[in-house]
């Protein structure tokens, strides 16, 4: 995975939740994956390696951490 996965970001796994939905937001990062299941609010717990391998991509990552990368950028220079 090239690009580290943050909370809030929103993704997209290999196979559909039972409910339907494919997508999912991070809520925790640890050795375990938190996600929040975007179709029906389920929560569940993934081990790392195994989020690794059903991750197919990162569909969107809310635009307050794209502002907050880009001051902690432009504030290192």
């Amino acid at each position: 995975m090239s690009d580290e996965v943050r909370v809030d970001d929103v993704v997209r796994l290999r196979k559909p939740h039972p409910c339907g939905s494919t997508d999912w937001v991070v809520v925790r990062i640890g050795a375990d994956i938190g996600l929040r299941c975007l179709g029906c609010g389920r929560r569940v717990l993934i081990p790392r390696p195994t989020f690794r391998k059903r991750l197919k991509a990162v569909v969107g990552r809310p635009a307050s951490s794209a502002a907050h990368a880009l001051s902690r950028d432009a504030s290192a220079d």
